[in-house]
């Protein structure tokens, strides 16, 4: 039986998505994140909780983030290589607080085990819920879209604030026939559920070859293989199409300086969906976007993450 290494990083929250993607760069084969905002925010969502809440398992301050290698990898100089690059945030503009690493032996039938015993479905819009694809749910309205996820694969199960933003955004946005580009698309989440609230066509995108097994995987569950095309890429780099809406939900940091690409993908009228930003960085990525002629139509806040809808403006409406 393969044994894994649990690598447990306890770190302030607006270091968690930079951990998360060092995790990823890493090579993990799974990232899970323990946030007390889970736990003081989904039970408004009623008993279809995604997790069965134990106050006990969460922080008080700050988060944890869980990454998980087997022993086929350097596990020593996986650890070296996350305390450095976690030491090395604050010369990204990420504040670091709180960082404490344990490391666990976790056997592999405990650590597929563990994910099925706290995962439940989760409504995480008016019209969306996130079911597990073990879980045998039946809908409650007939507008009601199911969204089917394997968490042991997820790099992002939906309940992050960040991508309910961005959900609630694509539930707002989205009509029949639209073409959305999801750029960072982890788990897969925002484009299966682009087309279950009514995209055409969704083009995926993610740097991480682990991560867009993922998000196939997700996408093949759900019975979207024909709709969603997804593939490695960096951000929309060497990408000429356009979109009626490109959702990003990607750092700040990494936000900033691709405005000015995601504004040559994005139709003139369309939007630009961006999430990812504390609340502390959305003044400067409310500038930059105006910058490159997005107009702002609407900023939505959760806990201390943003996200922002922009649309492009014309080059009428430029002048």
């Amino acid at each position: 039986m393969t044994e894994w290494k649990e690598f447990s990083v306890s770190i302030n929250s607006e270091a968690s998505d930079a951990v998360a993607a060092i995790f990823d760069d890493l090579g993990t084969s799974g990232v899970s994140i323990v946030d007390r905002n889970d736990f003081l925010t989904l039970p408004e969502y009623g008993i279809d909780t995604l997790w069965e809440l134990d106050e006990n398992k969460f922080p008080l301050e700050g988060v944890i983030i869980k990454g998980y290698f087997n022993d086929h990898v350097d596990l020593k100089e996986v650890e070296e290589n996350l305390i450095s690059r976690i030491n090395n945030l604050p010369e990204y503009g990420i504040s670091l607080s709180h960082f404490h690493l344990d490391v666990l032996d976790v056997k592999e039938d405990d650590w597929a085990n563990a994910w099925k015993k706290y995962y439940y479905p989760v409504g995480v819009t008016r019209f969306l819920t996130i079911v597990p694809q073990w879980e045998t749910y039946e809908k409650r309205f007939d507008d009601e879209r199911l969204l089917y996820l394997d968490p042991g694969l997820a790099f992002g199960t939906g309940t992050h604030p960040t991508t309910q933003l961005c959900l609630q955004a694509l539930e707002m946005t989205i009509r029949k026939g639209h073409t959305v580009f999801d750029v960072g698309t982890g788990s897969g989440v925002l484009s299966i559920a682009s087309v279950l609230l009514g995209a055409e066509t969704v083009q995926a995108y993610d740097l991480d070859e682990v991560a867009v097994r993922s998000a196939r995987d997700n996408i093949k569950l759900n019975g979207l293989e024909e709709a969603i095309d997804v593939r490695a890429n960096n951000l929309l780099k060497g990408i000429e199409e356009q979109a009626d809406i490109v959702v990003a939900n990607i750092l700040a940091e990494i936000i900033l300086p691709f405005i000015a690409d995601a504004y040559a993908n994005v139709k003139d009228g369309g939007l630009f969906i961006t999430s990812g930003i504390i609340s502390e960085k959305r003044d400067a990525v409310i500038s930059e976007l105006k910058s490159n002629h997005f107009e702002i139509i609407q900023v939505n806040q959760m806990n201390d993450w943003v996200v922002i809808i922009a649309k492009k403006l014309s080059k009428e409406e430029e002048g």
